[in-house]
């Protein structure tokens, strides 16, 4: 690899592809396995260049050089990229991830107004880490560079990044979560400080155009010294111009639709099934959900325990399957909702449930990648339900593991998904009990003929729209736009 190629791509993000942890006396190495982080590791792996991220193994420190550099992947001959730590105290990681990013930024785009707790010392770490991260590229660019970072743990990063060097690197930037109006975002501790940073950028993307507006309205709103064109989706600064776009994320279909389908993944759901005491040849509905506020899980099962109410003749023949992991406990907000679904989930059971069957069945253990597969392509239904979610990935891998006898995504309209594929699936409002009930009844009595048609089109939208699409066409963006910047 040529030092110019090396120095070429500059990703930066919270997560690392490439964990390092001890196990005894040996090494182990946690890989990418699925999702963004596969995504972006394929393309670097391409591309080439440097991936700048917070080392968190418990060996990280063992395997880097004293530029705390690796090369990764581990092992491989080629098409190798570097992978480049920063370094955080336990205090820092409290107070910066924790803390302003999912006390304050998290709950602020997800508009949960009452959920945000502002402490001087989380915008502080969040200060801090955001210039420790800038410092980092800034030793690193130069007039060719291309920076792309990732999501809402670096809203300070692109100007300060900017401030730092005498460079003029192109920087992009992905929020991949949503962005709220001007109203909501009012309520945002230090939130012109976030805006100004974001500034520093010349492409910043969301999922879809209405957080494009809602950001663009944003800077209108509070930022006097920028001139927006909302039609163009530009933002015009005395000493730059940001583009912004809407850049929808998917997900990797064909790798998903090939492990559900095999062999190997019906015996993958005949275990889980023997596991937990569920017919296999019953009615499967399906959720899995990281245990967060956001994600409508209580919603869900009271529209479940509706259902079971007002349809005495599903009892014994459909089963509804929560996979749950547990998220950001150390949160009060967060604590709360889980011990509400679990409660949630006992009540249902203890009210319907028999000697032989259970109406819900709970996990919040380990599921395998496989596993969870087989799981999407047995259930009848799937329920995506998000009080509001930037784009929502699991809707996605739902639909990618559907093949023959496909089942009928329940959806709720606040998922960014919604607004690319609303037409073939059930649409929800989650707080409305009666009709989450109706759209759940309506799946399970669903026609082959329309599951089929409307699975058909699901499939074809979300092939169409993959996770490698979603890189090459940002990366083509960022390329227009850095031309542009340079009169090319």
């Amino acid at each position: 690899m040529s030092e110019s190629t090396d120095s070429q791509y500059l990703v930066v993000s919270n997560r690392e592809p490439y964990r390092h942890d001890w196990e005894g006396d040996d090494i182990t190495v946690d890989r990418p396995n699925g999702g963004l982080t596969s995504g972006l590791d394929g393309a670097m792996r391409r591309l080439g260049g440097t991936w700048i991220a917070w080392g968190d193994g418990d060996a990280d420190r063992e395997v880097v050089d004293d530029e705390n550099r690796v090369q990764v992947p581990p092992d491989a001959d080629e098409d190798q990229y570097t992978l480049e730590r920063v370094w955080l105290s336990e205090e820092e990681q409290e107070n910066y991830y924790l803390g302003f990013s999912n006390r304050v930024l998290w709950p602020i785009c997800h508009a949960a107004l009452t959920k945000v707790e502002s402490e001087r010392r989380h915008w502080e770490a969040y200060r801090e880490v955001n210039r420790r991260f800038a410092d980092t590229v800034a030793e690193r660019v130069d007039e060719e560079s291309v920076v792309w970072l990732q999501d809402y743990h670096f809203g300070l990063a692109p100007s300060m990044i900017r401030e730092r060097t005498e460079h003029d690197p192109a920087i992009a930037h992905f929020w991949h979560i949503p962005w709220p109006g001007p109203d909501t975002f009012r309520a945002c501790p230090h939130g012109e400080e976030i805006l100004r940073g974001l500034l520093g950028n010349d492409l910043l993307g969301f999922h879809v155009d209405r957080y494009c507006e809602n950001f663009l309205r944003c800077v209108d709103e509070l930022i006097p010294m920028a001139t927006v064109d909302l039609d163009a989706g530009v933002v015009h600064q005395p000493d730059g111009r940001l583009t912004v776009r809407s850049f929808p994320l998917g997900v990797e279909a064909d790798r998903i639709q090939e492990q559900s389908t095999g062999a190997a993944s019906h015996a993958r759901f005949r275990e889980f099934a023997d596991e937990h005491g569920i017919d296999a040849d019953g009615m499967l509905a399906l959720g899995v959900d990281r245990l967060d506020y956001t994600k409508g899980i209580p919603e869900r099962l009271q529209a479940l325990e509706r259902l079971f109410e007002e349809q005495p003749d599903l009892r014994e023949s459909f089963t509804y399957v929560q996979i749950g992991s547990e998220s950001r406990s150390e949160i009060p907000a967060y604590e709360a909702v889980q011990a509400e679904v679990a409660e949630a989930v006992e009540r249902i059971n203890d009210r319907f449930g028999t000697d032989d069957w259970r109406p819900v069945v709970y996990e919040t253990g380990y599921v395998s990648n496989e596993t969870l597969y087989a799981l999407y392509r047995a259930a009848d239904a799937a329920l995506v339900s998000p009080i509001r979610d930037g784009m929502n990935l699991v809707a996605q891998e739902y639909v990618a593991a559907q093949a023959e006898d496909p089942g009928a995504l329940v959806l709720s309209e606040q998922a960014g998904i919604h607004d690319r594929v609303g037409d073939d699936v059930l649409s929800v409002t989650p707080q409305n009990t009666d009709e989450f009930a109706s759209a759940i009844r309506e799946a399970l009595a669903m026609s082959d003929k329309e599951r089929e048609r409307r699975m058909t089109s699901l499939r074809r939208e979300i092939q169409r729209n993959d996770l490698e699409s979603w890189t090459e066409t940002m990366l083509d963006e960022i390329a227009v736009v850095d031309a542009s910047r340079h009169g090319r």
